[in-house]
């Protein structure tokens, strides 16, 4: 919306900085910061009123952990709303709108709903179990159709959106990926990564921290592809509005930033479905469309590793009867082997770092 006063630089020459996307980006991540603070005081004391206190698994569900999380009951849930706010209102001001920034915006907006239905179905039941999972996977299978849809709308985008890059190659290993491959593809990365965060989150500022670090790495590379010159000597696809997403991803990282002053521990709130899901879907969208959804492998290394987790020992189970962790997601193996709790989060928050630095790497590795 503001990137219109550049047509007034006649008038008034600074506001041509409003053409700039790294000062649009920068002033996005202030203005996300500074609603994100305005807005959630007043937001979780009204959750508290409301008492959305998160539902926690009992004792003989989870065994030794319901006693490590034991003063957490009453923590109020679906604080991921300050992320969602805070982040559509500061792209929606500082973004040049285009077909990227309203797909990324639908994507947020239709997972914040879904995840939002399943918190208000625990809290309303008081029980920890929500949505059926195949009620969730449903709900993400139509908004990933619908997002291939919509990127279909401009003929020049529906050309990019089939290109695969995969890492440390110069060139697409496939120029037009097939429709059957397409459309499960982009199901995978969208309700992959909506669930791998959603696993992660389940320790005070764990999921939220690691995020911060995948998602400026997304933001760096939505300016590079969207930057001509940039993406030439990277050997990347350019991608014509691509760069508007680094404003996306810039206001994510504050939003992010806001939500973790709160949620640190000892968390005042959680950011719950509504914003778990919701974040990693964002995150696998944004990764579609800069053309980089093979790298989010590397770059959300810990989301990869907390699901993996999971199918591990899901299936270790049903086909040994033996589980390989003590618990999964494996935050929870450490902080069942004696790990305190912030200690687990700021160890992950470590190797998220690494982990996006190494897929920073990837872009110039080629």
């Amino acid at each position: 919306m503001l990137t219109y006063l550049a047509e007034l630089e006649e008038f008034f020459g600074p506001l041509r900085l409003f053409r700039y996307l790294t000062f649009r980006s920068a002033m996005a991540a202030g203005t996300a910061f500074v609603i994100g603070f305005i807005i959630a005081p007043p937001l979780l004391a009204r959750l508290r009123a409301l008492k959305m206190g998160q539902p926690f698994r009992q004792a003989a569900e989870v065994g030794k952990l319901a006693e490590l999380h034991s003063s957490k009951g009453g923590t109020p849930t679906m604080g991921g709303l300050i992320i969602f706010i805070a982040v559509t209102s500061s792209t929606l001001l500082w973004a040049r709108p285009n077909l990227y920034i309203l797909t990324a915006l639908f994507v947020f907006t239709g997972l914040t709903a879904l995840g939002f239905a399943d918190d208000y179905l625990k809290v309303s039941r008081r029980h920890s179990g929500g949505l059926r999972g195949r009620y969730k996977l449903l709900a993400q299978g139509a908004i990933a159709a619908i997002t291939l849809g919509l990127l279909h709308l401009d003929p020049g985008s529906a050309a990019l959106i089939r290109e695969l890059w995969v890492p440390f190659l110069k060139n697409p290993i496939i120029a037009e990926t097939p429709y059957w491959l397409l459309i499960p593809f982009f199901f995978v990365v969208l309700a992959g990564s909506s669930n791998a965060i959603n696993l992660t989150d389940g320790a005070d500022g764990l999921a939220v921290g690691c995020t911060i670090t995948v998602a400026l790495v997304y933001g760096i590379m939505s300016y590079a592809v969207g930057h001509a010159i940039i993406a030439d000597y990277l050997f990347l696809r350019f991608i014509p509005g691509g760069g508007e997403l680094a404003v996306l991803c810039a206001s994510l990282v504050a939003g992010c930033m806001v939500f973790l002053w709160f949620n640190a521990h000892p968390a005042e709130v959680f950011m719950g479905d509504t914003g778990s899901l919701a974040i990693g879907g964002l995150i696998g969208a944004v990764a579609l469309m800069v053309l980089q959804p093979v790298t989010l492998i590397i770059i959300g290394g810990i989301f990869v590793m907390e699901a993996f987790s999971v199918i591990l020992q899901v299936g270790s189970y049903k086909l040994r009867g033996k589980r390989i962790f003590l618990m999964s997601p494996i935050h929870h193996h450490f902080e069942l082997k004696g790990w305190p709790e912030s200690k687990v989060v700021v160890r992950f928050w470590i190797l998220s770092l690494f982990f996006a630095l190494a897929g920073l790497a990837t872009l110039k590795l080629r």
